[in-house]
């Protein structure tokens, strides 16, 4: 079994009467990069400063590659590195400078030019930092945060108003600190990218655990197995079809059949299309996402926040 990098039993922080996390438990392995989901006040930022060491706990233990962080001082915070959704740059220093002067305050270090190579920056190094893109910068965002050569890396929303070039960049940016080994506490509200690099998803709801588990092994949680979306062809009606089993519903144009035997229902359907010289227009089979199970879980557990996380999953504010 690898040995734990976060151990985290019955969290709870308290504001007033506010309970922002509540009797939070979950560990996180060495190497294993754990993704921390959750519609907007969730109590994740709560949970990954606590875990830092920048806000106090109401009650109950966390450990962090052997220490608490509550009390663990500078030789905790030599091992993390820390990547927020967004920070501060003097924008006359170029990425060299501000790496080199980074390097300086930590015992461990990595060589400037290796992290320059990692994030892509090498050509970019001694351009002024006002003339990066916003790709760039989170780039150099990654850099300072490895460069004191941190067991334990917490990355914040590290795509945040990415395209999808600039994003899929990153990734692999994220998923090459695998292969160093390191261990990766993300937080992300986009559903792909928990389902691409992470090894494992925590989901948080109201301060408490909903759901925590591989991307698959949450997904497969979901009360319905996989859905069938197909169309009819024109002039034929949905009343005669045959009876299938599952839920039956509509979008736009399309059928969409949630069922837990889709070999079974695929097969009935298709049948009765052969039968009648048919030939449905569109046909398509898959099984539920991240993203829907997500979903399904956040109203499970706060139907007033569902509409939130809707948005949230879309990229857009809740």
């Amino acid at each position: 079994m690898a040995a734990t990098a976060i151990s985290v039993v019955g969290l709870c922080k308290d504001y007033g009467t506010l309970r922002a996390v509540d009797e939070l438990s979950f560990t996180v392995a060495r190497g294993e990069i754990l993704a921390l989901l959750g519609p907007n006040g969730a109590g994740k930022t709560t949970t990954v400063e606590i875990l830092e060491g920048h806000r106090q706990r109401t009650s109950g233990t966390v450990d962090v590659l052997g220490y608490d962080p509550a009390t663990g001082g500078r030789a905790y915070r030599e091992r993390i590195g820390i990547v927020l959704q967004e920070a501060g740059f003097d924008e006359e220093f170029t990425p060299r400078e501000l790496i080199e002067l980074q390097r300086r305050m930590y015992p461990r270090r990595l060589a400037v030019d290796d992290v320059l190579a990692l994030v892509g920056l090498e050509d970019k190094q001694h351009d002024r930092v006002r003339t990066l893109s916003g790709g760039q910068r989170r780039r150099l965002d990654l850099a300072l945060g490895l460069i004191g050569d941190p067991e334990l890396l917490f990355l914040d929303e590290p795509t945040t108003g990415f395209d999808p070039g600039a994003r899929r960049k990153a990734w692999e940016l994220v998923e090459n600190l695998r292969g160093l080994g390191k261990t990766v506490l993300l937080t992300t509200h986009y559903m792909d990218e928990a389902e691409h690099l992470a090894d494992r998803v925590a989901v948080v709801v109201h301060g408490r655990l909903v759901a925590l588990g591989t991307p698959e092994e949450i997904a497969a949680g979901r009360r319905t197995a996989s859905v069938v979306t197909f169309r009819l062809p024109n002039g034929v009606d949905a009343a005669e079809l045959p009876r299938l089993d599952g839920t039956l519903s509509t979008d736009g144009a399309d059928l969409e059949l949630e069922t837990a035997e889709p070999t079974r229902s695929l097969q009935e359907l298709t049948s009765w299309a052969v039968a009648r010289h048919l030939e449905l227009p569109v046909l398509a089979i898959g099984r539920p996402s991240l993203e829907d199970t997500y979903l399904e879980l956040v109203a499970a557990a706060d139907p007033e926040v569902a509409a939130a996380a809707d948005r949230v999953v879309a990229g857009a504010p809740a």
